[in-house]
């Protein structure tokens, strides 16, 4: 009767490739440690290596992402502060104090 073809998860992939790219053992003693045969572990290493990448590159993906997010939230602030400017300049009652200082002193003094 045939063996069963096994399948392997993706971790145990992850396990062996680097393994096999650290180039230490040869592949039939990699193959026997961790019981599988030598010849799927060959193509285990290229997406290891092709996805190594991705992994960097998705980390400046998402510093990229959070920095974009932070500007936009700054530029938000930016546009903000005029409009409140203007309306704390409308109910400032410090513009009607100099008004009745500058009616005060035009008042002559009569003796």
């Amino acid at each position: 009767m045939a063996k069963k073809r096994q399948r392997r998860c993706a971790d145990f992939t992850f396990r062996v490739a680097p393994e096999a790219l650290k180039a230490q053992k040869t592949l039939s003693q990699l193959a026997s440690e961790y019981e599988v045969h030598p010849t799927p572990i060959t193509p285990w290493k290229k997406p290891f290596l092709d996805g190594g990448s991705g992994l960097f590159g998705q980390q400046r993906a998402r510093e990229h992402q959070a920095q974009t997010a932070r500007e936009a939230e700054l530029f938000e602030q930016i546009g903000r502060l005029p409009m409140e400017l203007a309306g704390l300049k409308k109910s400032c009652p410090v513009g009607l104090s100099r008004n009745r200082r500058s009616e005060n002193r035009s008042i002559p003094t009569t003796k």
